[in-house]
């Protein structure tokens, strides 16, 4: 690991390691229950080669696809699921989620603040470069959110206050990772709180997760614990770094059915849609996700413990309980945002010769550098690190396929804080 950096930085890094292994048992124990989880449940779903085969045109009988929908269903909780390669993201199924179960009329309540930039437009909360086109707010669709409290806790009790003065709240939307915020991910035992005072309040109220990076984090999942409706991609947790598109929603039989109507159209839903590529990275990959994502922690608990030690504010910290994939590590300047993103990039396996810049990306109000040398385009289960050029500066680092890349791209950036003075060590 001394390629191309100073060896007082190969020689922190190592010591930092030495500091947080004792960290990795938490992490190995959930792994492994979940692991055994999802071997369990594929053996009950009776998952055999013929399931990998692809399928072409309208897809009718497509077992692949059906056992798949199956499995995810199982695993994370939910009576029913819909896996699809051609949800092409998360905001994708979770804008396809939002507008199957509401209609005009209806009011969608987060309870954890402001969502991620890219629902912003969904919903209606910023117009950006093509306006409210298509936006929940342009079909009439009304929107309420609580914020999160000083603790980054849920308000329980504001969210009961409005509940039961607003009778037209038809969803709750929680997410479950802070997304460009500055705060800690929701646990599933603050989430199981949540819910069960939201059904105290309103039984009928559908209350959806957005659950990208937090899938096997813990030993349970949104539905385990009474959600309606969770989704999230599989380029992030769920993919194990193999799958290479798509998304997926797991929840009750009644809401899933309405979105699968969204999915294709009303009267059709579930019963069509082919992929005539093989279902074998979907399976192979969800089969690798907990161990993946173990790997991913662990790289995230190295980040949090080096940039401590070195002066930076870091959430979550590198002994916390962890909920979610991210790393949020907040710098003093952009010039240090920027190098960090063009260090972990330099590291990366595939487009390591690239040098990321900040941009206008599409759903984003602020530029944006994303640093992802990454085998499947823009997977943040493998080691990626992006974030809006806005003051306070902050890297949302996360996913590594293994320690050992993490370990290694967390050494290069050291280095290159080093070279320019950023840091001493």
């Amino acid at each position: 690991m001394t390629m191309n950096m100073a060896e007082e930085a190969v020689e922190y890094i190592a010591n930092i390691h030495r500091e947080v292994k004792k960290t990795f048992d938490t992490v190995d124990y959930i792994s492994e229950l979940n692991q055994q989880r999802v071997i369990k449940s594929m053996q009950e779903c009776r998952i055999s080669e013929r399931h990998f085969s692809p399928s072409t045109g309208y897809g009718y009988g497509d077992d692949g696809r059906d056992a798949l929908d199956k499995l995810f269903a199982l695993v994370l909780g939910g009576e029913d699921a819909l896996v699809r390669p051609q949800w092409a993201s998360g905001t994708h199924v979770l804008s396809d989620c939002l507008y199957a179960l509401l209609r005009p009329g209806d009011t969608m309540l987060s309870i954890t603040g402001t969502p991620y930039d890219t629902l912003k437009e969904v919903v209606g909360l910023e117009e950006g470069q093509t306006g409210h086109s298509g936006s929940l707010k342009e079909w009439g669709i009304k929107y309420r959110q609580i914020e999160l409290k000083e603790d980054y806790s849920i308000d329980i009790d504001k969210t009961i206050d409005l509940l039961n003065s607003n009778n037209n709240i038809k969803l709750v939307f929680i997410q479950r990772s802070r997304g460009y915020a500055w705060r800690k991910s929701i646990s599933m035992e603050e989430m199981k709180l949540a819910i069960s005072h939201i059904r105290e309040v309103n039984p009928d109220v559908i209350v959806m997760v957005d659950n990208c990076y937090g899938e096997f984090t813990e030993l349970v999942e949104p539905c385990h614990i009474g959600a309606d409706i969770a989704v999230g991609s599989l380029i992030k947790n769920p993919g194990g770094g193999l799958a290479p598109t798509g998304a997926y929603a797991v929840g009750n039989k009644k809401v899933i059915e309405q979105i699968s109507y969204r999915l294709t159209s009303p009267g059709i839903g579930r019963e069509v849609g082919s992929y005539a590529a093989s279902y074998l990275p979907f399976y192979q990959g969800f089969f690798l996700a907990p161990h993946i994502v173990g790997e991913a922690l662990k790289g995230a608990i190295l980040g949090a413990k080096l940039f401590e030690t070195l002066g930076y504010e870091v959430a979550p910290t590198w002994d916390a309980t962890r909920t979610d994939i991210i790393q949020s590590i907040k710098f003093n300047d952009r010039d240090e945002l920027i190098t960090f993103c063009q260090s972990i990039q330099s590291a990366s396996p595939v487009d390591g010769h690239v040098i990321p810049y900040p941009w206008d990306m599409p759903g984003y109000s602020d530029q944006v550098i994303m640093a992802a040398g990454t085998f499947v385009q823009g997977a943040s289960i493998e080691l990626s690190a992006d974030a809006p050029i806005r003051a306070p500066y902050i890297a949302y680092m996360q996913g590594g396929l293994t320690y050992g890349h993490v370990k290694f791209a967390l050494a290069s950036a050291l280095s290159n804080f080093i070279d320019k003075g950023y840091v001493n060590i």
